[in-house]
C-alpha cells in the first residue's frame, strides 16, 4: 500500500454536512441533507447556486445511463427519480415502503444497466426504526408502471453506500454501524440472475475505525471509498480498493469525516468529495479516470 499526495482545493463550504456529489456533464450537483437544498457548483463561475429545494433531507444521488437522477430522500423516508431538466417539478417516487411499513432513512443507491434501483436503508438517527431491520433493497419496474420493492440483504446491521463493479455482476456494500464492537466492513455480494444478491464476502474490515461512507468506480474498476475520521482511526482518508480487497493507496484529506465522492470534469479526471463538516473538495492529479454511468468520459 502505498500513500500518495494529491491536490486538493476547497470548491464550497455549508453550515452543515454535505453529500450526494455528482457530475451532470458540466457542473457538479451536491446536497446539505439538513438544509433540504441541491446544489450546482459551476467550474465556469466558480460558484454554488441552489439547484433544488425542499429535497427531503436528500442524500445519495446518482445518475442512469439515459441521464436521468435518483436520489434517497431520508427525511421522506422514500428513493425517488428527479427531472433534471425540470427539477422544481414533483419528483417520481420508486421506493417509500416495505411490507407495509415506511422505509427508515434511505442513504445511498446504484442503478443497473436494467434499472434495476438498489438502495440502503440504514438509520442513523435518533428516532426508533421504522422497520424492524436495516437493508439493501432493489426497486424494480413492473408492469402497468409500478415499482415493487425487494429486500436483498439479512445481514446488514447498517449499510450504507452501494456500488455496483463494472461488470454488474457484484454490489458493493459498506457496512458502517456506530455501535461499539458491530463490524466495519465493506463487503461485495454476487448479483444473481434475478438481481437478487448471493452470499456476502468481507474484502475489507475496519475494525473499530470509522468505516466507508460513500464509493465511487474508475475505469479499471478500483473501488474509491470515503472513510476515517480524527477520532476514529488513523483520519480522515480517500481510500483505493482492488476488487479483491487489496487497498491499492490511501490519502488523507484537507478537511474531517469525508462523506461521498464522484468523478468529475471533461475527462472525468477530478475527484469532489464531500464532508460532514460541510465542505466540497476537489482533487486534481490523482492518476485515475472515473467509470460514471452518466456521463460518459470524453476523450
Amino acid at each position: 500500500m502505498m500513500t500518495n499526495e494529491w491536490n486538493w482545493e476547497q470548491i464550497a463550504s455549508h453550515p452543515s454536512l454535505t453529500e450526494g456529489p455528482v457530475w451532470d456533464g458540466s457542473a457538479l450537483l451536491y446536497n446539505e441533507c439538513a438544509a433540504d437544498t441541491t446544489f450546482r457548483w459551476d467550474p465556469k463561475t466558480q460558484e454554488s447556486v441552489v439547484w433544488r429545494s425542499n429535497t427531503g433531507a436528500a442524500n445519495g444521488m446518482t445518475f442512469d445511463r439515459s441521464g436521468g437522477l435518483w436520489a434517497c430522500e431520508g427525511d421522506a423516508h422514500r428513493v425517488t427519480k428527479i427531472d433534471a431538466e425540470d427539477q422544481e417539478a414533483e419528483p417520481q417516487v420508486i421506493a417509500e415502503a416495505f411490507g407495509g411499513e415506511t422505509l427508515n432513512w434511505p442513504n445511498d443507491l446504484a442503478v443497473s444497466s436494467a434499472g434495476r434501483v438498489y438502495f440502503s436503508d440504514p438509520n442513523y438517527g435518533s428516532n426508533p426504526n421504522n422497520l424492524p431491520h436495516e437493508s439493501v433493497y432493489m426497486a424494480e419496474h413492473s408492469f402497468g408502471g409500478a415499482w415493487s420493492v425487494t429486500r436483498v440483504t439479512f445481514d446488514t446491521t447498517k449499510p450504507n453506500g452501494v456500488l455496483l463493479s463494472r461488470d454488474e455482476k457484484t454490489l458493493y456494500v459498506a457496512e458502517t454501524p456506530f455501535a461499539d464492537g458491530a463490524p466495519r466492513e465493506l463487503r461485495a455480494y454476487p448479483v444473481l440472475e434475478n438481481g437478487t444478491l448471493g452470499a456476502s464476502e468481507q474484502l475489507f474490515d475496519f475494525g473499530q475505525n470509522r468505516g466507508i461512507d460513500g464509493m465511487t468506480l474508475t475505469t479499471e474498476g478500483l473501488i474509491v471509498a470515503t472513510a476515517g475520521s480524527p477520532d476514529f482511526g488513523p483520519g480522515s482518508t480517500i481510500y483505493v480498493f482492488e476488487p479483491s480487497g487489496l487497498v491499492r493507496s490511501t490519502h488523507p484529506t484537507p478537511a474531517e469525516s469525508p462523506t461521498n465522492c464522484t468523478f468529475g470534469g471533461g475527462l472525468l479526471s477530478d475527484l469532489y468529495v464531500t464532508f460532514a463538516t460541510g465542505f466540497v473538495y476537489r482533487a486534481t492529479s490523482i492518476g485515475m479516470t472515473g467509470h460514471l454511468a452518466y456521463p460518459t468520459r470524453k476523450y
